[in-house]
């Protein structure tokens, strides 16, 4: 049998594919980041598994008795605390040892909050980066952002809490301008998605708030619009305008749906 890495809810525990519980009921062992967390979604769908913790301090040792079960036949199931393990959490180092010891691996997709993020913040394109957790150190954290103002395509990225307004006072002051959104507590009941520029969420988020964090980053500033999006944004504030919107508020809107300039397109559309 192959190794089954199963994605798991990254918030609301109806947010499982069948596909993933039937995979649960059958497994013979469940490698769990948190057999408590674990517990909590198996009981919610009336499964009755035996766990076992699969974590970053015994992941050595879990990899040789996995290893030794999928050779005798058994069913092993992979899941994290929420989303696809081995992305931001544990995991990949177990599926590189099944890898090359020959043995097969197969991964059930399912929710990521950064999908979820990207998609709900309205920056969405065709192309992304994923940086995982900002750094903890002031230094590498303004490091990475030197370079991700650079980047021109959305950026996703983690962030906890309690280090949230200090990380987006960095990111404002090297990108002020830059459209972006901080999404709270996704899927779970108090959601929250704030979208606006780094410099307007900064001032939003004077305290850290509670829940997990996702922060997606629009295009940078220095990706200019090209000539024939900037004259189609100037339409569609003009558009707005004529239907009642304050001008402002229409390049506002205009602005964050292309990555145009605010301030340039209400100059342009007087």
């Amino acid at each position: 049998m192959p190794l089954a890495v199963c994605a798991t809810p990254i918030g609301n525990l109806d947010d499982v594919t069948l596909r993933v519980l039937h995979e649960l009921r059958e497994a013979d062992v469940v490698l769990c980041e948190d057999t408590r967390h674990s517990r909590i979604l198996l009981d919610r769908h009336g499964i009755n598994a035996r766990l076992l913790s699969y974590h970053r301090h015994n992941e050595a040792a879990r990899a040789e008795e996995v290893l030794g079960r999928l050779g005798r036949g058994e069913r092993v199931a992979l899941v994290s605390d929420a989303g696809l393990p081995g992305v931001n959490d544990p995991g990949s180092r177990l599926i590189r040892a099944v890898a090359a010891a020959g043995l097969e691996v197969t991964v059930l997709p399912g929710a990521s909050s950064v999908e979820t993020a990207l998609v709900v913040s309205g920056l969405a394109g065709a192309r992304y980066q994923f940086v995982g957790y900002l750094p903890r150190r002031a230094g590498e954290l303004r490091e990475l952002v030197q370079r991700l103002a650079k980047w021109p395509d959305a950026v996703v990225a983690f962030e906890s809490p309690r280090r949230l307004p200090a990380s987006l006072a960095v990111l404002a002051e090297v990108m002020p301008e830059r459209q972006a959104a901080v999404c709270r507590e996704l899927t779970k009941r108090f959601e929250e998605v704030a979208r606006g520029t780094l410099r307007e969420l900064g001032a939003r988020f004077p305290q850290p708030p509670k829940g997990e964090i996702t922060i997606v980053l629009g295009a940078t500033a220095g990706c200019a619009p090209t000539e024939e999006r900037v004259d189609e944004g100037l339409a569609a504030v003009a558009e707005l305008v004529a239907a009642g919107v304050p001008r402002r508020k229409a390049a506002d809107v205009v602005a964050r749906l292309t990555g145009a300039s605010k301030n340039a397109l209400y100059r342009g559309s007087l």
